[in-house]
Protein backbone atom coordinates (compact mmCIF):
# COMPACT_ATOMS: atom_id res chain seq x y z
CA UNK A 1 0.00 0.00 0.00
CA UNK A 2 0.97 3.43 -0.39
CA UNK A 3 1.37 6.12 2.46
CA UNK A 4 0.33 9.42 1.27
CA UNK A 5 1.19 12.47 3.33
CA UNK A 6 2.43 15.20 0.96
CA UNK A 7 1.54 18.41 1.75
CA UNK A 8 -1.22 20.14 -0.39
CA UNK A 9 1.20 23.19 0.05
CA UNK A 10 4.42 23.26 -1.97
CA UNK A 11 5.75 26.87 0.01
CA UNK A 12 4.49 29.95 1.52
CA UNK A 13 5.75 33.21 0.56
CA UNK A 14 4.58 35.74 3.32
CA UNK A 15 0.83 35.92 3.24
CA UNK A 16 0.87 33.95 -0.29
CA UNK A 17 0.92 30.36 0.04
CA UNK A 18 0.92 28.32 -3.21
CA UNK A 19 -0.37 25.04 -3.27
CA UNK A 20 0.52 21.74 -5.63
CA UNK A 21 -3.93 22.48 -6.46
CA UNK A 22 -3.34 25.91 -7.97
CA UNK A 23 -0.54 24.85 -9.60
CA UNK A 24 -1.45 22.03 -11.56
CA UNK A 25 -4.63 24.39 -12.91
CA UNK A 26 -2.35 27.02 -13.82
CA UNK A 27 -1.19 24.32 -15.37
CA UNK A 28 -4.20 22.66 -17.24
CA UNK A 29 -5.09 26.54 -18.13
CA UNK A 30 -1.23 26.85 -20.12
CA UNK A 31 -0.93 23.92 -21.71
CA UNK A 32 -4.18 23.98 -22.87
CA UNK A 33 -3.65 27.18 -24.70
CA UNK A 34 -0.85 25.79 -25.83
CA UNK A 35 -2.85 23.16 -27.57
CA UNK A 36 -5.83 26.11 -29.11
CA UNK A 37 -2.53 27.66 -30.36
CA UNK A 38 -1.60 24.68 -32.43
CA UNK A 39 -5.17 23.98 -33.70
CA UNK A 40 -5.53 27.76 -34.27
CA UNK A 41 -2.55 27.79 -36.30
CA UNK A 42 -3.03 24.50 -37.96
CA UNK A 43 -6.70 25.68 -39.47
CA UNK A 44 -5.57 29.82 -40.01
CA UNK A 45 -7.54 31.08 -37.37
CA UNK A 46 -6.84 34.70 -35.90
CA UNK A 47 -4.94 35.15 -33.35
CA UNK A 48 -7.58 37.75 -31.87
CA UNK A 49 -10.16 34.87 -31.67
CA UNK A 50 -7.65 32.91 -29.92
CA UNK A 51 -7.40 34.90 -27.55
CA UNK A 52 -11.02 35.78 -27.18
CA UNK A 53 -11.81 31.94 -27.15
CA UNK A 54 -9.34 31.35 -24.30
CA UNK A 55 -10.62 34.67 -21.93
CA UNK A 56 -14.00 33.13 -22.12
CA UNK A 57 -12.82 29.39 -21.37
CA UNK A 58 -11.01 30.54 -18.22
CA UNK A 59 -14.07 32.62 -17.14
CA UNK A 60 -16.40 29.98 -18.07
CA UNK A 61 -14.47 27.06 -16.06
CA UNK A 62 -13.93 28.74 -12.51
CA UNK A 63 -17.19 30.34 -12.47
CA UNK A 64 -19.57 27.28 -13.54
CA UNK A 65 -17.24 24.72 -11.45
CA UNK A 66 -17.13 27.54 -8.23
CA UNK A 67 -21.00 27.85 -8.84
CA UNK A 68 -21.75 24.18 -9.70
CA UNK A 69 -19.94 22.94 -6.41
CA UNK A 70 -22.13 25.88 -4.06
CA UNK A 71 -25.42 24.97 -6.21
CA UNK A 72 -25.15 21.27 -6.48
CA UNK A 73 -23.58 20.14 -3.27
CA UNK A 74 -24.18 22.71 -0.17
CA UNK A 75 -27.41 25.32 -1.87
CA UNK A 76 -28.64 25.52 1.37
CA UNK A 77 -25.57 26.92 3.32
CA UNK A 78 -24.31 28.72 0.00
CA UNK A 79 -27.72 30.52 -0.33
CA UNK A 80 -28.06 31.56 2.98
CA UNK A 81 -24.73 32.92 2.81
CA UNK A 82 -23.76 33.93 -0.67
CA UNK A 83 -20.94 36.08 0.41
CA UNK A 84 -19.16 32.36 0.91
CA UNK A 85 -19.57 31.50 -3.10
CA UNK A 86 -17.28 34.42 -3.65
CA UNK A 87 -14.18 32.45 -1.93
CA UNK A 88 -13.13 30.58 -4.25
CA UNK A 89 -9.56 30.22 -2.33
CA UNK A 90 -11.25 28.24 0.55
CA UNK A 91 -11.80 25.48 -2.32
CA UNK A 92 -14.59 23.85 -4.02
CA UNK A 93 -14.81 23.63 -7.66
CA UNK A 94 -17.29 20.92 -9.58
CA UNK A 95 -16.68 19.73 -12.82
CA UNK A 96 -20.15 19.29 -14.09
CA UNK A 97 -20.82 22.98 -13.18
CA UNK A 98 -17.73 23.87 -14.76
CA UNK A 99 -19.28 21.77 -18.46
CA UNK A 100 -22.19 24.15 -18.03
CA UNK A 101 -19.75 27.07 -17.34
CA UNK A 102 -17.52 26.38 -20.38
CA UNK A 103 -20.85 24.99 -22.70
CA UNK A 104 -22.26 28.94 -22.32
CA UNK A 105 -18.99 30.65 -22.65
CA UNK A 106 -18.31 29.21 -26.00
CA UNK A 107 -21.91 30.16 -27.18
CA UNK A 108 -20.72 33.53 -26.30
CA UNK A 109 -18.10 33.07 -27.91
CA UNK A 110 -19.12 31.75 -30.91
CA UNK A 111 -22.21 33.52 -31.73
CA UNK A 112 -19.89 36.87 -33.30
CA UNK A 113 -17.37 34.69 -35.06
CA UNK A 114 -18.27 33.76 -38.82
CA UNK A 115 -17.14 30.59 -39.79
CA UNK A 116 -16.76 28.79 -36.31
CA UNK A 117 -20.24 26.70 -35.08
CA UNK A 118 -21.17 25.92 -31.65
CA UNK A 119 -20.03 22.32 -31.98
CA UNK A 120 -16.87 23.66 -34.03
CA UNK A 121 -15.55 25.66 -31.28
CA UNK A 122 -16.69 22.65 -28.94
CA UNK A 123 -14.80 19.97 -31.12
CA UNK A 124 -11.94 22.10 -30.52
CA UNK A 125 -12.07 23.12 -27.03
CA UNK A 126 -13.09 19.12 -26.05
CA UNK A 127 -9.14 17.95 -26.51
CA UNK A 128 -7.72 20.41 -23.65
CA UNK A 129 -10.66 20.17 -21.70
CA UNK A 130 -10.12 16.65 -21.20
CA UNK A 131 -6.41 16.59 -20.30
CA UNK A 132 -7.47 19.73 -18.15
CA UNK A 133 -9.77 17.30 -16.26
CA UNK A 134 -6.53 14.63 -15.42
CA UNK A 135 -4.68 17.67 -13.85
CA UNK A 136 -7.19 18.75 -11.60
CA UNK A 137 -7.82 15.23 -10.02
CA UNK A 138 -4.37 15.13 -9.68
CA UNK A 139 -4.33 18.02 -7.43
CA UNK A 140 -6.90 16.52 -5.62
CA UNK A 141 -4.86 14.19 -4.79
CA UNK A 142 -2.51 16.40 -3.37
CA UNK A 143 -5.06 17.67 -1.97
CA UNK A 144 -6.15 14.75 -0.15
CA UNK A 145 -9.71 14.82 -1.12
CA UNK A 146 -12.29 13.53 -3.14
CA UNK A 147 -10.77 10.03 -1.83
CA UNK A 148 -12.27 6.79 -2.50
CA UNK A 149 -14.00 3.45 -0.25
CA UNK A 150 -11.89 1.43 1.72
CA UNK A 151 -9.91 -1.44 -0.11
CA UNK A 152 -7.48 -3.59 0.46
CA UNK A 153 -5.48 -3.51 -2.59
CA UNK A 154 -1.84 -3.56 -3.10
CA UNK A 155 -2.45 -0.10 -4.60
CA UNK A 156 -4.13 1.44 -2.05
CA UNK A 157 -4.02 4.63 -0.82
CA UNK A 158 -3.29 5.27 3.20
CA UNK A 159 -4.55 8.81 3.43
CA UNK A 160 -2.23 10.33 6.81
CA UNK A 161 -3.72 13.72 6.25
CA UNK A 162 -7.24 12.22 6.26
CA UNK A 163 -8.38 9.09 8.35
CA UNK A 164 -5.02 6.67 7.64
CA UNK A 165 -7.35 4.35 6.11
CA UNK A 166 -6.82 1.98 2.72
CA UNK A 167 -8.71 3.42 0.12
CA UNK A 168 -8.96 3.53 -3.53
CA UNK A 169 -6.69 6.14 -5.58
CA UNK A 170 -10.22 7.36 -6.90
CA UNK A 171 -8.44 10.71 -8.11
CA UNK A 172 -5.73 8.26 -10.08
CA UNK A 173 -8.48 6.24 -11.58
CA UNK A 174 -10.38 9.40 -13.14
CA UNK A 175 -7.03 10.80 -13.89
CA UNK A 176 -5.82 8.32 -15.93
CA UNK A 177 -9.08 8.06 -17.81
CA UNK A 178 -9.30 11.49 -18.88
CA UNK A 179 -5.33 11.37 -19.49
CA UNK A 180 -6.91 8.33 -22.03
CA UNK A 181 -9.60 9.89 -23.28
CA UNK A 182 -7.66 12.83 -24.23
CA UNK A 183 -5.29 10.95 -26.18
CA UNK A 184 -7.79 9.58 -28.06
CA UNK A 185 -9.70 12.80 -29.10
CA UNK A 186 -6.30 14.20 -30.16
CA UNK A 187 -5.48 11.02 -32.51
CA UNK A 188 -9.61 11.60 -33.77
CA UNK A 189 -8.86 15.40 -34.47
CA UNK A 190 -5.42 14.97 -36.02
CA UNK A 191 -6.35 12.44 -38.54
CA UNK A 192 -9.94 13.83 -39.66
CA UNK A 193 -10.43 17.61 -38.77
CA UNK A 194 -10.49 18.30 -42.42
CA UNK A 195 -13.68 15.84 -42.61
CA UNK A 196 -15.35 14.93 -39.31
CA UNK A 197 -18.91 16.28 -38.58
CA UNK A 198 -19.09 19.26 -36.50
CA UNK A 199 -20.23 17.86 -33.17
CA UNK A 200 -17.83 14.60 -33.22
CA UNK A 201 -15.22 15.29 -30.99
CA UNK A 202 -17.70 16.71 -28.12
CA UNK A 203 -20.23 13.65 -28.42
CA UNK A 204 -17.11 11.47 -27.48
CA UNK A 205 -15.74 13.65 -24.98
CA UNK A 206 -19.26 13.87 -23.02
CA UNK A 207 -19.85 9.91 -23.52
CA UNK A 208 -16.96 8.82 -22.67
CA UNK A 209 -15.66 11.39 -19.78
CA UNK A 210 -19.50 11.05 -17.93
CA UNK A 211 -19.41 7.03 -18.37
CA UNK A 212 -15.96 7.31 -16.69
CA UNK A 213 -17.21 9.29 -13.86
CA UNK A 214 -20.27 7.81 -13.29
CA UNK A 215 -18.32 4.45 -13.29
CA UNK A 216 -15.38 5.61 -10.59
CA UNK A 217 -18.27 7.14 -8.34
CA UNK A 218 -19.11 3.81 -7.14
CA UNK A 219 -15.59 3.97 -5.78
CA UNK A 220 -15.46 6.99 -4.10
CA UNK A 221 -16.60 8.33 -0.93
CA UNK A 222 -20.14 10.78 -0.96
CA UNK A 223 -18.97 14.37 -0.69
CA UNK A 224 -22.37 15.40 0.67
CA UNK A 225 -24.10 13.93 3.51
CA UNK A 226 -27.12 14.19 2.10
CA UNK A 227 -25.93 11.79 -0.62
CA UNK A 228 -26.22 9.23 1.81
CA UNK A 229 -30.15 9.08 1.09
CA UNK A 230 -29.77 8.39 -2.60
CA UNK A 231 -29.86 5.62 -4.62
CA UNK A 232 -26.83 7.03 -6.57
CA UNK A 233 -24.59 10.02 -5.29
CA UNK A 234 -24.99 13.96 -6.86
CA UNK A 235 -21.84 12.89 -9.23
CA UNK A 236 -23.63 9.98 -10.86
CA UNK A 237 -27.04 11.64 -10.86
CA UNK A 238 -25.74 14.55 -12.84
CA UNK A 239 -23.29 12.71 -15.10
CA UNK A 240 -26.66 10.55 -16.71
CA UNK A 241 -27.46 13.56 -18.86
CA UNK A 242 -24.49 14.62 -20.10
CA UNK A 243 -24.24 11.26 -21.06
CA UNK A 244 -27.33 11.47 -22.53
CA UNK A 245 -26.48 14.78 -24.42
CA UNK A 246 -23.06 12.69 -26.02
CA UNK A 247 -25.68 10.10 -27.16
CA UNK A 248 -27.96 12.52 -28.90
CA UNK A 249 -25.22 14.35 -30.59
CA UNK A 250 -23.92 11.61 -32.31
CA UNK A 251 -27.25 10.27 -33.10
CA UNK A 252 -27.74 13.57 -34.99
CA UNK A 253 -24.63 13.08 -36.40
CA UNK A 254 -25.05 9.88 -38.06
CA UNK A 255 -28.67 10.55 -38.75
CA UNK A 256 -26.72 12.84 -41.36
CA UNK A 257 -25.37 9.83 -42.59
CA UNK A 258 -21.54 10.23 -42.41
CA UNK A 259 -19.65 10.50 -39.13
CA UNK A 260 -16.49 11.06 -40.60
CA UNK A 261 -15.42 11.29 -44.74
CA UNK A 262 -12.49 8.86 -45.51
CA UNK A 263 -10.59 10.17 -48.57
Amino acid sequence: MIVWDVSPEILTIGPITIRWYGVLYASAFLIGIKILQWIFKKESKSSDDLNSLVLHLILGTIIGARLGHCLFYSPEYYLSNPIEIIKIWEGGLASHGGVIGIALAIYLYQRKRKGQSLFWVCDRAAIPIALAAMFIRIGNLFNSEIIGKPADLPWSFVFVRDDNIPRHPAQLYEAFSYLIIFVLLLIIYKKYYKTMKDGLITGILFISVFAARFIIEFFKENQSPFESNLPINMGQILSIPLIIIGIVILIVIYKKRKVIKIE
